[in-house]
């Protein structure tokens, strides 16, 4: 929890300084372009500042109210973060337009591309420096804050671009084109941000979890192991909740129960996925499963054996057992 702690605070500290050396180029400029990137940069500060809030709250241990955690508020962190990108965007709009329309003198162009141009390089360090401790630490607010700021950066790029025609071409109007093009941009990433914090909200499977899953137990599947079905899974900032349920043989006694299903845990807990907490149900096998069950020299079987069914992401999410004649 440390190293995100530290990573905020650095990402805090930078952007206050960002924000200001824009805020100066634009008092320099008058350019709209710069406007926007500034306008962001305050995004920025308030993003930062909540991110922080959230990665303290999500350090503190379970407790009776919360029993899951307190990692959610990482999907606060972020949605609040979409909708402060996206009213700046709109703002952005505002201003270009108007200005479009009645353009304003800009001076001193090639300090203030200098400035963004500092700035724009800071901030892409700073991206995937965050996008590299929050992918390690499983923190989505990390993530979130370092993909605004890679957006930051490539706006900046946008505005230095911008500034650059402004000053070859003499044409006043390309600076507010410039911001109202940046600005929809913005809008966009605003829009993202904010999809993807509602659907972690919403609990909203994720599919790629689910495929790394259901690779992981097809590639190591043990004959106890029958069947694996209604899998689920919860994100909680950087804890991550499995719930399944297994099919064993019905003549296993409880002890046995309780080794298969640590197994199974360990070899998740164990892959590429990371550390999750597991709600495993154990289901007795039936007589419909046995032409697809792997255990050899079984003394209840009625059936033989005819056909594995590979566990793919489709099916083991299914809310039932996989005996149905269509999966043959």
């Amino acid at each position: 929890m440390e190293i995100k702690k530290k990573a905020i605070i650095i990402s805090l500290g930078l952007s206050i300084v960002l924000m200001l050396a824009k805020f100066a180029a634009y008092f320099l400029t008058d350019s709209n372009a710069i406007f926007s990137d500034a306008a962001e940069s305050v995004v920025n500060v308030i993003a930062a500042s909540f991110a922080f809030y959230s990665i303290y709250l999500t350090s503190r241990p379970k407790d009776e109210n919360h029993p899951y955690g307190h990692g959610k508020i990482e999907f606060f962190s972020s949605f609040l973060e979409g909708v402060l990108v996206l009213l700046a965007g709109l703002v952005i709009i505002i201003k270009a337009g108007y200005n479009f329309i009645y353009p304003q003198t800009v001076s001193q162009l090639y300090l203030g591309t200098v400035i963004i141009a500092i700035t724009g390089f800071a901030n892409l360090l700073m991206g995937l420096y965050l996008i590299k401790i929050g992918t390690a630490e499983k923190s989505i607010t990390l993530k979130a804050d370092g993909k605004h700021l890679l957006t930051d950066t490539y706006t900046s790029l946008a505005v230095v671009t911008g500034l650059l025609l402004v000053q070859f071409t003499g044409l006043v109007w390309l600076d507010s084109l410039c911001a109202g093009l940046l600005a929809f941009y913005i809008v966009y990433v605003g829009y993202k941000l904010i999809r993807s914090s509602v659907a972690g909200l919403m609990d909203e499977s994720d599919v790629l979890l689910v495929s790394q899953l259901s690779n992981t137990l097809q590639q190591n599947r043990q004959s106890a192991w029958i069947d694996v079905h209604n899998l689920r899974t919860q994100q909680y900032g950087a804890d991550l909740h499995i719930d399944c349920h297994v099919t064993l043989p019905y003549y296993f006694e409880l002890t046995e129960v309780h080794q298969q299903i640590s197994d199974f845990d360990e070899l998740i807990n164990k892959s590429n996925i990371g550390k999750a907490e597991l709600f495993v149900h154990a289901d007795p096998c039936l007589p419909q499963c046995c032409h697809y069950c792997h255990i050899e020299n079984c003394p209840v079987r009625s059936e033989a054996f005819k056909k594995e069914i590979i566990w793919t992401p489709e099916l083991i999410v299914k809310n039932n057992k996989h005996f149905s004649n269509e999966l043959l």
